[in-house]
């Protein structure tokens, strides 16, 4: 709560009597043109933007800032997951973005559960702290304060977390300035999210008009190339055995062109479908079937062939022939390997690779793939949050659709999907999959 400004016949005082204030009301006015100072300051930065992470950025410096701490982090609720999820951490060892803990456990979880916030001053002494966060970032926490992000009147929908006060103890008055920016940020976020929401359902509507224009667009080339293929059936058919047998690799060609254009525009459609029912959040019911890697994976370097040629890029495969089928859904499964193939060939440099290894995983049981390649790999910053529940494209004019989509192939078959990388190293994302997803449950989870 906002200190009590002092009452009116104090502020009536003429300045010459200023020196005759107490201490107390001294102290009070001191206070109070602090808060006013952190309202202005914040209003004035917060409602600049309506990017959510310029926001939540922003509201966790001026809270260091204004408190004069160390580190802090905000996390918001994933209500879907029951967890606390770290947007942004501030300090000489943050949070990973992403790292989530359970929205009922810790000084967060409870401040959060509770909707009231808390001055811990000795957190090595609270029973409550969750010291694997410390631990994994290697942070000692001193102190902190924990205030609810509340939205107006209604639930919290996240934490602000301020640790460590430079100097002296976190007070009452640290208190309150946090209670007022959170306010503050609680309102911009909700703005924010209402802004993506509202972007996202103009994404919705977009793809579906251009899968409508697509279709109609696609429907003439669809056509034509089965009155093509009509007549260089019937062409082929006339010939007599000895010029079939002259023009056997032209009618193979022929045949393989064809069924490559069909299939890329079944392929377009379903792309467009997935991209759209992933903005929307929706996912119709898998059809699971006996499914081969080998043959999926080679569609997919029939698609991009062209593509990785001219960037003189080798496309590979490595131990796929051995693999036993296993139940998977072959669109899903196309669409995620096509994603993950397609993207790393802009980060390829020529003359170099990418392979799609894969080999049973005895201990498992499990169809264990591997998508590797030699490019200049990712900074342990994006690697760490890149199949987090916020992860960000950090390609210019990236949705980051892509990685979701993968991320939500693999969920479905009840996988799992991780990436190993190093700056200058390569990329390699490793996949594994249950031989059936159907029976519930995967040992290796």
């Amino acid at each position: 709560m906002m200190t009590q400004p002092p009452s009116p016949k104090m502020q009536d005082q003429p300045d010459a009597d200023f020196t005759r204030l107490s201490k107390a009301d001294v102290s009070a006015l001191l206070h109070y043109k602090t808060e006013l100072e952190a309202v202005e300051r914040i209003s004035q930065a917060l409602f600049q933007s309506i990017d959510l992470d310029e926001l939540v950025e922003t509201t966790l410096r001026i809270a260091l800032e204004e408190v004069g701490a160390e580190a802090g982090s905000i996390l918001l609720a994933d209500p879907e997951k029951e967890e606390l999820i770290f947007r942004y951490s501030i300090g000489d060892k943050p949070v990973p973005r992403g790292t989530a803990i359970p929205w009922d456990k810790g000084i967060s979880g409870s401040v959060f559960q509770s909707g009231k916030p808390r001055i811990t001053n000795h957190v090595n002494q609270d029973a409550g702290h969750l010291h694997q966060i410390d631990q994994a970032t290697g942070f000692v926490t001193h102190d902190m304060i924990a205030v609810p992000l509340r939205r107006w009147g209604g639930e919290p929908i996240g934490v602000l977390n301020v640790l460590n006060k430079r100097v002296g103890p976190l007070t009452n008055h640290d208190l309150g300035l946090l209670t007022i920016i959170s306010a503050f940020a609680a309102l911009a976020i909700q703005q924010a999210k209402h802004f993506e929401n509202a972007k996202k359902a103009e994404m919705v509507t977009l793809l579906g008009d251009i899968g409508h224009d697509m279709k109609n667009l696609l429907t003439p080339v669809c056509t034509g190339m089965e009155l093509l293929r009509g007549e260089v059936t019937e062409l082929f058919d006339g010939m007599s055995t000895a010029e079939l047998s002259e023009k056997r690799a032209s009618k193979e060609l022929c045949d393989e062109a064809g069924e490559m254009a069909q299939n890329g525009i079944r392929r377009l459609h379903d792309r467009v479908k997935d991209m759209a029912d992933c903005v929307k959040g929706l996912s119709a019911p898998p059809n699971f079937a006996l499914c081969a890697v080998g043959p999926v994976v080679l569609e997919v370097f029939h698609t991009l062939q062209g593509l990785a040629r001219d960037k003189q890029i080798t496309l590979r495969t490595d131990g796929l022939e051995s693999l036993p089928e296993f139940h998977a859904d072959e669109r899903r499964l196309y669409n995620a390997l096509y994603n993950l193939i397609n993207n790393a060939i802009p980060e390829t440099p020529p003359g170099g690779s990418i392979t799609v290894r894969g080999h049973l995983d005895q201990d498992t049981g499990s169809i264990a793939l591997a998508v590797a390649d030699t490019g200049r790999g990712m900074s342990p910053e994006i690697r760490d949050r890149l199949f987090s529940a916020n992860a960000v494209s950090t390609k210019k004019g990236g949705t980051g659709l892509g990685t979701k989509i993968v991320k939500d192939v693999v969920d479905t078959h009840k996988g799992k999907i991780w990436v190993e990388s190093e700056p200058g190293g390569g990329t390699t994302f490793q996949l594994r999959f249950p031989l059936d997803p159907t029976t519930g449950h995967s040992s290796y989870m």
